[in-house]
């Protein structure tokens, strides 16, 4: 018996010492890791200064900071990633929005970052507004509002970095009007329910009207115009599809052509608490039938617009006057907003078939019949609504 206990506590001392040999080394190999680490992330190749040259960085959606900075390292702009993740954490630049950037290379991981702080170094955004149009407006009293074309040519200007006294160099927005209108629409990704009208409009240089929608778009200034003007429709395709356009078509009883022609007037008559009771009064006139008789249509074909409109004018013959003509305007006025968009396809229960806004805040009265809208005419006349400045 006590030979058998005294194996037992040779065993167990043999096994404790083996155990605390174990932890030794794995604790040494812990230290080890731990230092070699330490020395990697302090040693991190990294260039000195502000760089020289000029490299574009495309950070795409869903990159992470260690995804740019591998980017950062492809282009030639940074020595390491590790270098330039160390320098960005905690910045802005840690959650950099997606989009075209203008860097140098063999910049410093803290040029980089600085670089890309900088909000004149993004580059190749397009940003329409609601009801934007693709030729520059001169509206009476306003100044003027760049069209697409100009904002498409002003996202491709690009500046020496080396030079910055020299301006930037830019595509010119003619080059933006020529590719649309010499190329085959299929090629510029038109739609297939827009495509014979595009090809057939009356006016080549405003035939793409209302298919690039209103917000933010990224391009990549160095693109070609016509893979520049197809991104662009193809995005805003999809986007359109997004809200139901082509099953909201075919219920309401028109094509999704002119249902983007239809918001499209929405979106220049109307504020957006009245869109879908702006829609029902067009497709109320529609089914009349009578003339919708928007001043914008009006307005879409003049070199200079304004609220009101002339005589003279609601009575010229254009492919898109609503006044001289039965039904929609040929095509869209301008690029309607997903929020016209969808209330074109979802119109307000009414039976009204008049509108006007009688105040400067944009108070719009609706009516079912004239005489009412006639007082209503009135009230906008008194408070200075209608009034032309020509």
């Amino acid at each position: 018996m006590s030979a058998a206990r005294g194996r037992s506590r040779t065993s167990a001392t043999t096994r404790f010492v083996l155990l605390a040999a174990v932890i030794g080394v794995v604790l040494a190999f812990g230290v080890m890791v731990y230092r070699n680490l330490n020395t990697e992330v302090a040693a991190a190749p990294d260039f000195e200064g502000p760089g020289s040259g000029n490299a574009l960085l495309h950070v795409e959606p869903g990159d992470t900071l260690g995804v740019v900075g591998d980017r950062l390292y492809e282009i030639g702009t940074i020595a390491s990633t590790r270098a330039f993740t160390g320098a960005a954490t905690g910045t802005p630049v840690e959650g950099i929005q997606p989009g075209y950037y203008q860097v140098r290379q063999e910049m410093s991981a803290d040029a980089a970052v600085e670089a890309l702080s900088d909000p004149r170094n993004r580059v190749g955004m397009v940003d329409v507004k609601p009801g934007g149009r693709l030729l520059d407006t001169v509206v009476v009293g306003g100044g003027t509002e760049k069209g697409i074309f100009t904002l498409i040519a002003d996202a491709t200007c690009l500046r020496d970095l080396d030079s910055p006294d020299e301006a930037p160099a830019c595509r010119q927005p003619q080059e933006i009007v020529d590719a649309a209108v010499r190329a085959d629409p299929a090629v510029l990704g038109v739609p297939d329910w827009a495509i014979n009208e595009v090809r057939a409009a009356p006016d080549p240089v405003r035939r793409l009207e209302g298919l690039v929608r209103p917000g933010v778009h990224t391009i990549d200034p160095r693109s070609e115009p016509v893979d520049i003007l197809r991104h662009l429709i193809e995005t805003s395709t999809a986007a359109y599809y997004e809200t139901g356009l082509v099953p909201a078509a075919e219920r309401i009883g028109l094509t999704p052509y002119q249902v983007v022609t239809a918001a499209s007037l929405v979106e220049k008559e109307g504020l957006p608490q009245d869109f879908d009771k702006v829609a029902r009064v067009i497709l109320n006139r529609l089914a009349e039938p009578m003339r919708l008789q928007f001043d914008s249509t009006v307005n879409y074909a003049l070199a200079d617009q304004e609220i009101a409109t002339t005589d003279a004018d609601r009575a010229a013959r254009t492919p898109w006057n609503t006044y001289a003509m039965d039904g929609l305007p040929y095509g869209p006025i301008g690029s309607p907003g997903l929020e016209a968009l969808r209330a074109m396809e979802n119109p307000a229960d009414g039976q009204w078939k008049y509108f006007v806004t009688v105040d400067m805040q944009g108070t719009t009265r609706f009516a079912d019949e004239y005489p009412e809208h006639e007082r209503n005419q009135s009230e906008a006349i008194a408070n200075g609504v209608l009034a032309s400045g020509r």
